[in-house]
């Protein structure tokens, strides 16, 4: 199937979701103006069109309501799915009301059911769309592979297209009430340090980085670990089964921790948390803990 097969003359504009500029962009030319933008029709230039498309997307373009100045929007339209592979093919047009061209990067997008529960979710490459003129819209199929879909059926009424702000968020530091009761404030900024100078994570990444390791009197250990989710949901651990493996690969300790309620991690952030394995679960003979790593077994 073509691109342009996706969009058919009877067609219509859906939900629109707007945000303002400077969540995307930082030190954009905006404007002043207060006055509504009514955005124009913008083809790719890579695209040869035909006439009878035009008038297709012309239609559509005059179905969009005004966007305020400053605003980045998405206007979706319809979603097909295919039968073979399981994808959804979001037809949408991406709006900018800024009075001046631009061109962004990765851009996570999130598809909401009618009750804003999320049923998809993705990072673009918005380069591909290409530059986008002053006060404008651009007709695009977004792909939602099927592992990027938490839904078994194609949404009804009321759906809609969004920017996942969540993947605009600059990943951060959660401290649980227990460890901000403990720690001083100098502590507290020397771990949001270490944090900031962790690699980063790959999108929907969970990581569990070790940082403190002890063995005690009584031959336990105690481990505490960065659990760090790149992901744009919350992750609920009701229990966790780990490994810690020394510097010479030897297996040191192993168990399984049950957490209740659920230990919650928040979206792009990263969590302390510390672990002590029973004696009966550790191997510390002759263990080296100079360089050691924390394992989650499948």
């Amino acid at each position: 199937m073509g691109l342009f097969d996706f969009f058919k003359k009877n067609d219509k504009v859906k939900s629109d979701s707007a945000i303002d500029s400077s969540n995307l962009i930082e030190d954009a030319e905006t404007s002043t103006e207060t006055k509504l933008v009514k955005t124009k029709l913008s083809l790719h230039p890579n695209w040869i069109v035909p006439q009878e498309q035009k008038y297709v997307f012309s239609f559509l373009a005059n179905q969009l309501a005004p966007l305020r100045p400053n605003q980045l929007s998405l206007a979706a339209i319809d979603i097909d799915a295919d039968k073979n592979t399981g994808n959804w093919y979001v037809r949408a047009f991406f709006r900018s009301s800024l009075p001046q061209e631009i061109e962004l990067g990765e851009v996570g997008l999130i598809l909401l059911d009618k009750d804003n529960h999320p049923i998809a979710s993705k990072m673009f490459d918005f380069k591909e769309l290409g530059t986008i003129p002053p006060e404008s819209c651009r007709p695009w199929v977004f792909t939602f592979e099927k592992e990027h879909i938490q839904a078994d059926e194609l949404p009804g009424k009321g759906w809609k297209l969004a920017f996942n702000l969540n993947t605009l968020k600059k990943h951060t530091l959660d401290l649980d009430d227990s460890w901000k009761s403990q720690l001083s404030a100098e502590q507290q900024e020397y771990l949001e340090k270490i944090v900031s100078q962790l690699p980063e994570l790959k999108q929907n990444e969970v990581n569990f980085t070790g940082f403190q390791a002890k063995f005690r009197d009584d031959r336990s250990l105690t481990v505490s670990l960065f659990i760090r989710n790149g992901s744009d949901r919350a992750i609920n651990f009701e229990q966790l089964p780990l490994e810690i493996i020394d510097a010479n690969g030897k297996r040191v300790a192993k168990g399984t921790f049950k957490f209740e309620p659920p230990l919650t991690v928040q979206p792009r952030t990263t969590k302390p948390w510390s672990f002590i394995f029973p004696a009966e679960l550790v191997d510390a003979d002759g263990a080296d803990l100079s360089r050691w790593r924390a394992v989650v077994p499948q």
